[in-house]
């Protein structure tokens, strides 16, 4: 799912995200709470017609905002005191209070208030942490009762097997339409990340949707699909274009870099998209260097295109039921991509 924050996904009108395949996005409820108020937003008819998106919107909880506070905030059994980044005016999110601004908004797949620990942190802390999330879920599923939202819940517990199994066996209790991994992507290495969905994915429903949150490398997207997961949104293929770095099938091309210079060649030869049809490496990286706006945009719809037509081959070889295989090829073509990089 591309990220649209703040109701929008940065540099992307929703026909160029129809363009490049998006079929969901994901917008943020603690950006759109405080700006510009989810009451506004409802009373101009929603989220979907206030940003003109006709697809399925995503909206996360805010819980994972409101812990990268820091300072700024302050949580309790009753929720999360908060001070605006904005303005420094004061602001409570209880768990109804993020269910009410959801259903607000207007979404189709809504989540629950959760609390997400650091990294690292004690056991004790994170088994305190991921007990609350869970009476947090509890109140969360009491609060929803606008039909048509499906309302997923959030298996927490940090890196510690034991706890995930814990929070796992609460949720499916509770029960939920779907079911999501949190607390991932927050500093740990990328193998501690593959043990902990290795472990918490088989826990999960099979006939209800797996999503992890936060994680974007595509690497990171090839592993959690290998071990049973349906669902990602990252902010890192819109991010990560705004500073220059683009994503190929041979891996990541800075397009800062002076040797593209004078490289008519396209970003990826092996991609479709309208951007490696009809411009350069040499354009693209005059646009980033001369700071045009258009750098952004048309670097941010390619990292996009890419990342969803990765998603389309994924679906085909699940589909053809040769996943393993792909992913070998998968990084047989970045193995590849580093032998002709270091080759000059």
């Amino acid at each position: 799912m591309p990220v649209g924050t703040r109701g929008t996904v940065k540099a992307m009108t929703p026909e160029e995200l129809r363009e490049v395949g998006a079929q969901i996005i994901l917008a943020n409820t603690y950006h759109l709470f405080i700006r510009p108020g989810h009451l506004l937003v409802e009373r101009l008819g929603g989220l979907h017609r206030f940003m003109n998106w006709d697809g399925p919107l995503l909206t996360d909880s805010g819980g994972f905002q409101v812990y990268s506070l820091g300072e700024l905030r302050k949580i309790t059994e009753e929720g999360v005191k908060f001070r605006s980044p904005y303005d420094g005016a004061y602001h409570v999110i209880t768990p109804e209070s993020s269910i009410a601004i959801q259903e607000a908004l207007g979404s189709d797949i809504i989540m629950c208030f959760d609390d997400c620990p650091p990294y690292p942190a004690e056991h004790g802390y994170v088994a305190r942490s991921m007990e609350m999330t869970t009476r947090w879920a509890g109140r969360c599923k009491e609060a929803h009762r606008r039909e048509g939202q499906a309302l997923f819940g959030i298996v927490q517990g940090g890196m510690y097997p034991d706890l995930r199994e814990r929070s796992a066996a609460a949720l499916r209790e509770i029960g939920f339409d779907g079911y999501a991994l949190g607390g991932l992507s927050v500093g740990e290495e990328p193998e501690r990340m593959y043990e902990i969905i290795d472990h918490a994915a088989p826990l999960l429903p099979e006939d209800q949707p797996r999503y992890v949150m936060g994680i974007g490398r595509p690497e990171d997207l090839i592993e959690a699909v290998y071990r049973g997961v349906d669902m990602f949104d990252c902010v890192m293929p819109t991010r990560n274009a705004r500073n220059g770095m683009l994503f190929t099938s041979f891996g990541r091309l800075n397009i800062r870099n002076s040797c593209h210079t004078e490289d008519s060649t396209p970003v990826d030869p092996a991609c479709g998209c309208h951007v490696c049809r009809h411009y350069s490496r040499a354009y693209l990286r005059h646009l980033f260097q001369a700071g045009e706006i258009l750098a952004s945009r048309l670097n941010t719809y390619h990292n996009l295109y890419y990342y969803l037509s990765l998603m389309d081959r994924v679906r085909e070889a699940i589909a053809a039921d040769r996943y393993p295989e792909f992913r070998q090829e998968f990084y047989a073509a970045r193995e590849e991509g580093t032998r002709m990089k270091d080759k000059g």
